[in-house]
C-alpha cells in the first residue's frame, strides 16, 4: 500500500554532489525504517544506507561511509540521500526502500516496498 518515487538522479562529474529524494504515498512512513539500495550495470542490487523511523540512527555501506548522508522528513513523507565526493564506482540505479516491520538494521537484507529507481551516472 506504500508507493515510493525517487528523483534527483542525473549525470555528475567525479567529486561532485547529488541529492536524491524519495516521496512516499499511500501511507505515512513515520513508523517505517527506510533506506537506499543501488544496482550497477551487470551487478546485483546492494545496500547503500538506512535510517531508523525517527531519523536518529543511520547505517551505511562501507563503500559510501563518510560521503553519503541519509535523512528523512516524516512530515513530508520523504527520504533523502545526499551524495558527496562521488566516484565513477557510484554509477548505478538507486532505489528507495521501506520496511513495514523490523529495524533499520534489517534494511541491509531487504525491504517490503521499493521505488522504481533513479539513475546516477558519475563520469571520470
Amino acid at each position: 500500500q506504500v508507493q515510493l518515487v525517487e528523483s534527483g538522479g542525473g549525470l555528475v562529474q567525479a567529486g561532485g554532489s547529488l541529492r536524491l529524494s524519495c516521496v512516499a504515498s499511500g501511507r505515512t512512513i513515520s513508523g517505517y525504517p527506510m533506506g537506499w539500495f543501488r544496482q550497477a550495470p551487470g551487478e546485483e542490487r546492494r545496500f547503500v544506507a538506512a535510517v531508523t523511523s525517527t531519523g536518529v540512527i543511520t547505517y551505511y555501506a562501507d563503500s559510501v561511509k563518510g560521503r553519503f548522508t541519509i535523512s528523512r522528513d516524516n512530515a513530508q513523507n520523504t527520504l533523502y540521500l545526499q551524495m558527496n565526493s562521488l566516484k565513477p564506482e557510484d554509477t548505478a540505479v538507486y532505489y528507495c526502500a521501506a520496511r513495514a516491520s523490523g529495524t533499520a538494521t534489517a534494511m541491509r537484507v531487504g525491504a517490503d516496498y521499493w521505488g522504481k529507481g533513479t539513475l546516477v551516472t558519475v563520469s571520470s
